[in-house]
């Protein structure tokens, strides 16, 4: 890590997650496997800020706590990569295992606890809308193709449609990484 931190995969420990290394690292990570159109890569660090603003978007009642729980939902992805889900399947529990305790030491390191059903729920809804709007803005899918992968996505608030245009443009590394450290410092000001 570039903060000097050695994280175990194996077995994580709060004390060396450290927020900064997650924004550089998801700043990174390109989703898509990096192909899509334009200068830059569209990253898992503009994709958690989209997640994070549609899940606001379905649900406007939301707490800080919780729309933070949507922005670190793919914070893992800062060490171990963007792994396409086909091959998640394929690996099985043995990612998801890595991936738990990866989220959960981050989680202990923010101070979030692990979230309810509901809110898991809402992380991954908003999560496929906003793959589903990846992949038909960004990486060339078909309506129909998204759809029958991610399935269609409601039409959300038109008081939301600017912000969600704005995450939708593929940004430089360093404007991805400094938005979502912006976004975290926000919402965890609020906690």
């Amino acid at each position: 890590m570039l903060s000097g931190r050695r994280l175990d995969l194996l077995d994580p420990s709060a004390l060396d997650v450290e927020i900064a290394d997650i924004a550089h690292g998801l700043a990174r990570v390109a989703r898509w496997n990096g192909q899509t159109a334009g200068p830059h890569v569209f990253s898992v660090a503009q994709h958690s800020l989209l997640v994070e603003a549609i899940g606001g978007a379905l649900n406007p009642a939301l707490q800080a706590p919780e729309r933070l729980e949507l922005l670190l939902h793919d914070a893992p992805e800062y060490v171990i990569g963007d792994i396409i889900s086909p091959l998640k399947n394929a690996i099985g529990d043995a990612y998801r295992s890595v991936e738990r305790r990866l989220l959960g030491a981050i989680r202990q390191r923010v101070g979030l606890p692990a979230p309810p059903p509901a809110l898991a729920r809402l992380v991954k809804r908003a999560d496929r809308i906003a793959a589903f709007l990846e992949a038909t803005r960004l990486a060339g899918f078909s309506a129909p193709e998204a759809d029958a992968i991610f399935g269609r996505p409601p039409v959300l608030p038109e008081s939301v449609r600017p912000e969600i245009e704005a995450l939708l443009v593929p940004r430089p590394t360093a404007e991805a990484e400094s938005w979502y450290l912006a976004r975290f410092a926000a919402l965890h000001a609020d906690t």
